[in-house]
């Protein structure tokens, strides 16, 4: 399978991005898991995939305002419609080096046509 040593979403933790006490919104940071998913399948489907559902969710450690955020993608499996996507979130303050894993899951995308349907994907010789 195609794993992506690159992140395919980075951006930095915005104050907007808070709920009342300041913290970075879970839903926030699973939007950005949800998109870099959602690039992963689109590339690998060549054309247009959706979220047909979500395992494992697990935060591990907070996000802060300011903090850089890396989400990285594993395409894990590929079927003949469908694709299971890992994803992991990282973290980074602004001043450091050091890196630090705040959430993962396994994403699963269908390839649709215009149509909405499911369409095969093309598999890799």
């Amino acid at each position: 399978m195609t794993e992506y040593r690159e992140p395919v979403i980075r951006v930095t933790a915005m104050p907007a991005d808070t709920n009342a006490y300041g913290d970075i919104f879970g839903g926030w940071l699973l939007s950005l898991m949800d998109s870099g998913a959602g690039l992963v399948a689109a590339r690998h489907s060549r054309g247009r995939a959706v979220t047909i559902a979500l395992d494992g969710m697990k935060f591990h450690k907070p996000v802060k305002v300011g903090d850089e955020v890396s989400v990285y993608g594993e395409l894990k499996k590929v079927g003949r419609t469908s694709m299971t996507i890992a994803i992991e979130a990282y973290r980074r303050h602004r001043a450091e080096e050091e890196r630090v894993k705040v959430t993962e899951a396994i994403f699963t995308f269908v390839a649709i046509d215009d149509a909405g349907l499911p369409r095969a994907i093309e598999q890799e010789s």
